[in-house]
């Protein structure tokens, strides 16, 4: 296995929240003494520690199963997450659903999660679409407690980063999925952390011939996660 570049663990201990309507400060203020997803939902939902919740419609936590095997991470909720309060709903979130089936995963049996919490987006030129844009380091590491606390909550035995954005959040500004996809990377998150690429990146392909490959690729990539959740789930 190779190391990762970051592979620090986070402190155990996460400081009360000191009300339920307190929504300044940062977001580890925020977090409950003793956690549960529903309570950090619930938490979260308040969340002002960096300016992205004034132009977004509403936190989108993670969900899925308490205690999964495998958990995904993601960069950001998109414009249907924002609007539904869902992570991955939208055109990418089918793309990914039609590769964990197509990879033998039920994404019932899965948590998902992204490193930032709220859309950050601008105005499309024409028209009313509201177009993705890639969070910044200090709305990553703003939001970094919620992630923390659900890898903490879930402790899964399997953590898929999709694409640059969760890799280099939690394994290091210089890691490269392009050079490291499909790698066990040794880290203190997980007993076995593998970088992919996001979903959405497939729906970018230029043709349909190259959108075939690339989503070829991507479930291979998942197909291996499931057989290590599988070896997993068995030791």
């Amino acid at each position: 296995m190779q190391s990762s570049v970051n592979s620090t663990r986070r402190p155990s201990k996460k400081p009360p929240v000191s009300s339920e309507s307190e929504t300044t400060g940062t977001a580890a203020s925020l977090i409950p003494a003793k956690p549960t997803l529903t309570s950090l939902r619930r938490a979260a939902s308040h969340c002002k520690a960096c300016d992205l919740w004034k132009r977004a419609n509403q936190t989108v936590f993670g969900e899925g199963m308490p205690k999964a095997t495998i958990m995904l991470v993601g960069e950001q909720p998109g414009d249907q997450e924002d609007r539904i309060g869902r992570p991955f709903v939208g055109p990418a979130g089918k793309l990914l659903d039609q590769a964990l089936i197509e990879a033998g995963i039920d994404r019932a049996d899965v948590y998902v999660t992204n490193v930032v919490k709220h859309f950050k987006w601008s105005r499309a030129e024409r028209g009313k679409r509201r177009i993705h844009k890639k969070p910044r380091y200090s709305e990553i590491h703003a939001c970094r407690p919620w992630l923390d606390s659900e890898l903490d909550v879930v402790k899964p035995e399997v953590l898929v980063c999709l694409g640059a954005s969760a890799a280099q959040a939690l394994l290091g500004r210089g890691f490269r999925v392009t050079r490291q996809r499909g790698k066990p990377v040794e880290s203190s998150f997980a007993p076995v952390v593998i970088a992919t690429v996001h979903p959405s990146s497939i729906l970018r392909a230029p043709d349909e011939k190259s959108r075939h490959s690339e989503m070829k690729a991507f479930v291979d990539d998942l197909k291996q996660v499931a057989r290590l959740a599988k070896d997993r789930r068995q030791n």
